[in-house]
């Protein structure tokens, strides 16, 4: 099966050796976003800003490879301060509806560029 590599400048460039997403058959693997506004590459300030800003991110992405939020199937969410759960679920509600994809929220150390919320996903297209 073929790969196809999905790019959007609506969403920040990668900064490193990897693709925004790639698509394999009905299934698109989204990397993970960070909160840079793609215009600047710039981290926005503040965490329910940055929360709004990886959404928008993974939103466009998710556009660029002919789908949306409410196809994503699984979410990975990152974050360096476990306290700010409660605000990713309300933020998070603000985007999708149900029935909500699987999801995970894992505390980590650090995030690239000093951010304080990361997410990935799988997508799956109809």
């Amino acid at each position: 099966m073929s790969k196809t590599i999905i790019s959007t400048d609506k969403a920040p460039a990668a900064i490193g050796t990897y693709s925004q997403a790639v698509k394999v058959g009905n299934t698109v693997y989204l990397s993970g976003q960070i909160p840079l506004d793609p215009a600047t590459m710039e981290l926005v300030e503040g965490f329910e800003a940055q929360t709004v800003q990886v959404f928008e991110n993974l939103q466009a992405v998710c556009e660029a490879a002919g789908g949306s939020l409410a196809d994503i199937a699984k979410l990975n969410i990152f974050l360096t301060d476990l306290s700010h759960f409660a605000k990713v679920n309300e933020v998070m509600g603000r985007y999708f509806q149900q029935p909500y994809p699987a999801r995970a929220a894992i505390g980590v150390a650090a995030l690239p560029k000093g951010a304080a919320v990361e997410m990935d996903a799988i997508m799956a297209l109809a």
